[in-house]
C-alpha cells in the first residue's frame, strides 16, 4: 500500500498518456481510484507471493539450498503472474474509469456492471503484463543478484549493493516486455463504451496503425521511473518479509 500511495501519481499519468488524454496537475485527479488501485497491487502481490512460493516448494521439493535455475525462476513468476490477473483485472477497471471520469467506487461499478462482459475488458493484456512483470520483480532480481554476488563477491558483498543494478533490469524487463500488453489493456479498459476500441485484436490493430510501434509505448517513461521503485521494494520485501508474512508457502 505504502508504494502504490507514493507512486500513484506516476500510475495516473502513464494511463492518460496512454489513452491520449491529458494529464492533470491536481492531486484530486491523480489519486482517483487508488483504494482500487491498494486493493488491486496487494490482492495481487498476495497472490504471486504465495503460488509463487508454493510452485517453487514443488520445484525444491522442499530443500531450502535448492538453486533455482532462470527456467525455473520466470516459469513460477509467468504462472503466478497470469492467475493474478483473475483478481486485478476487474479493479484496474475500476481505477482507470475513475481516472477518465470521476465519480466514487460505487457510481462506476454500477456503470460497468451494466454490462456483465465490461468485467472481462481487458483481461488478455492484464494476463500476459501481469505473468511478464511477475518474472521482472519475482523472477529475474534474484538470479541477478545472485550471478552478481558469486561473479563479483569484492563489488557486490552484501544482497543491497546487488539489489540496486537487480531491480533496474528486472524494471526494464518488466516495463518494455510488457508495455505494447499493458498500452492496449488501458485502451480497451477506458473505452467500456467501445467508442474507440474493439476486443484486443482490434485495439492492436487500432493503436498500430495510428501509431506504428511507438504507439504501444506510450507511457513508458511514467511507467518504468514507477517500476525500477517498485521492484526495488518488492524485492526488498520478498527477501527480509514474504517468508514472516507467508511462512507456509515457503514451507
Amino acid at each position: 500500500m505504502i508504494e502504490v500511495l507514493i507512486l500513484q501519481p506516476f500510475n495516473y499519468a502513464k494511463n492518460m498518456v496512454q489513452q491520449q488524454r491529458p494529464i492533470s496537475m491536481s492531486p484530486s485527479v491523480m489519486y482517483r481510484g487508488v483504494a482500487s488501485n491498494c486493493i488491486n497491487m496487494g490482492s495481487c502481490t498476495m497472490i504471486q507471493f504465495v503460488i509463487g512460493g508454493k510452485l517453487k516448494n514443488v520445484i525444491s521439493g522442499g530443500n531450502d539450498s535448492h538453486q533455482f535455475s532462470l527456467k525455473e525462476e520466470m516459469g513460477c513468476g509467468i504462472i503466478a503472474g497470469s492467475i493474478s490477473a483473475i483478481v486485478g483485472s476487474p479493479l484496474e477497471l475500476i481505477m482507470i474509469q475513475q481516472q477518465r471520469k470521476g465519480g466514487g467506487v460505487p457510481t462506476r461499478v454500477t456503470e460497468i456492471i451494466q454490462n456483465p462482459m465490461n468485467l472481462t475488458r481487458g483481461f488478455l493484456g492484464m494476463a500476459v503484463r501481469e505473468a511478464l512483470w511477475t518474472c521482472g520483480y519475482l523472477s529475474i532480481p534474484p538470479v541477478v543478484r545472485r550471478t552478481l554476488m558469486d561473479n563479483y563477491p569484492t563489488i557486490f558483498d552484501t544482497n543491497d549493493k546487488a539489489r540496486v543494478p537487480a531491480a533496474l533490469l528486472g524494471g526494464l524487463f518488466g516495463c518494455y516486455m510488457t508495455q505494447p500488453f499493458d498500452t492496449i489493456k488501458t485502451c480497451m479498459q477506458g473505452d467500456i463504451e467501445r467508442k474507440e476500441y474493439g476486443n484486443f485484436l482490434e485495439t492492436a490493430k487500432k493503436i498500430g496503425g495510428e501509431s506504428g510501434l511507438t504507439g504501444f509505448y506510450r507511457g513508458a517513461t511514467f511507467r518504468y521511473g514507477r517500476m525500477v521503485c517498485a521492484v526495488f521494494i518488492m524485492d526488498l520485501l520478498r527477501e527480509q518479509i514474504g517468508q514472516m508474512m507467508y511462512p507456509s508457502a515457503f514451507k
